[in-house]
């Protein structure tokens, strides 16, 4: 095989959030990390090359954003989602989460509204917090198998403090992958209410064999005028550590009030190693995420099967993307606390609480299946030993 994900790269000791911050978030580091959403894959070899040429280069000053760094992003929107984007709709920031609260910060004044669908990624409730702007809570609906949108109680919900809707895309926590149909609903809605579609789009890559993410601003022309989609290869490459990210605004005037919230920061450059790392990555990483992600859908086969097996109070679904699964404790009927601390204290695993994402949340835990086999195999094993104990 040209690509080794299952070898065990040790990040102990290398300022990783995940592995180094046990002790501070869980009380202990004497834990399996499987929380925090990056791999514990290196990063394509590719990517890494390119950085090492600019490291034996040694002159790392001021860069400028080339034709090849914009071409790059270009042809992998075009290749990846068959949307075709143009230069000028490109801008630069340090991550999605910087993007998201200048969003937030440009286009909802103190005490006006936007909506977030949870369980969701917590910075959203964190960059309305920020901002001093309400959260329009419009709760995703348990059907079936699946978690959907509620467009009912969305649309009735939007009033004139509503000012746009923050859409996860691929929906993180819960793994859905949207469907055109689904979007493009979501889509009108906000159009007939006069609301902008902030959309995060940081998991778009990291879909499984059946589903392919769908951009929202690429569902149709009225729609792009109306969205900032944000993108990364952050997640996609494992590259979080560089801080690049990209905002793709096709509204020229929506895209002038973004930039000027950039320029007032002043975050708007591009490091020479995030550039150098954005730009081999999405000209030459595409044959390591093919390969990546049929190792992730690997793990998330083995995880459900054998939750299923061994641990069948813990309910769990595959997602159609992310390399996260979503795992429901409530058939235990213990309280969040006699959760965390056996996980904790007895399987000495970390997992994320699924309260952070919302009160959808409760009863829920979030687990990192970017590992080697021999990871994933041992923290399931450390869940198990948790959640006998709580019998």
């Amino acid at each position: 095989m040209k690509y080794n994900f299952g070898q065990v790269v040790n990040r102990k000791g290398s300022n990783s959030v995940k592995w180094d911050n046990l002790k501070e978030v869980y009380g202990t580091e004497d834990i399996l990390p499987m929380w925090i959403a990056d791999m514990d894959f290196k990063a394509p070899d590719e990517v890494i090359e390119a950085l090492q040429v600019k490291l034996d280069h040694g002159v790392f000053g001021y860069n400028v954003k080339s034709d090849s760094l914009y071409n790059s992003i270009i042809n992998w929107v075009k290749n990846r989602y068959n949307w075709n984007i143009k230069k000028e709709w490109i801008s630069f920031t340090p991550g999605v989460v910087t993007a998201l609260n200048i969003a937030v910060k440009e286009f909802a004044k103190e005490g006006e509204k936007i909506v977030i669908q949870p369980p969701v990624y917590p910075p959203f409730f964190r960059v309305l917090e920020n901002n001093n702007v309400e959260a329009n809570l419009n709760p995703l609906i348990h059907r079936g198998d699946k978690f959907v949108m509620d467009y009912d109680s969305l649309e009735k919900s939007i009033d004139d403090k509503t000012k746009a809707i923050i859409l996860c895309n691929p929906h993180n926590p819960v793994g859905r992958v949207w469907t055109k149909e689904e979007l493009s609903k979501l889509g009108e809605i906000c159009l007939k209410k006069n609301i902008i579609i902030i959309s995060d789009e940081i998991h778009g890559d990291l879909t499984y064999k059946d589903y392919k993410t769908t951009p929202m601003a690429s569902v149709s022309n009225e729609i792009a005028q109306n969205t900032i989609t944000f993108m990364a290869p952050s997640k996609t490459f494992n590259i979080a550590g560089l801080a690049t990210s990209i905002a793709i605004i096709p509204n020229e005037k929506i895209r002038e009030v973004f930039e000027r919230g950039v320029e007032k920061l002043e975050i708007g450059k591009i490091t020479t190693f995030g550039s150098t790392a954005l730009e081999a990555a999405y000209t030459n990483g595409g044959p390591w995420l093919e390969a990546v992600m049929e190792y992730i859908e690997d793990n998330a086969d083995y995880a459900i099967e054998y939750i299923n097996k061994n641990i069948p109070e813990i309910k769990v679904k595959k997602p159609e993307g992310t390399y996260l699964l979503w795992l429901d404790f409530k058939a235990l009927n213990k309280t969040y606390e006699e959760i965390h601390n056996a996980l904790v204290n007895v399987g000495k695993v970390a997992l994320n609480d699924g309260s952070t994402y919302g009160d959808e949340g409760n009863g829920f835990f979030r687990i990192n299946i970017a590992c080697a086999r021999s990871i994933l195999e041992e923290g399931l094993e450390r869940v198990n030993k948790a959640v006998q104990s709580l019998k």
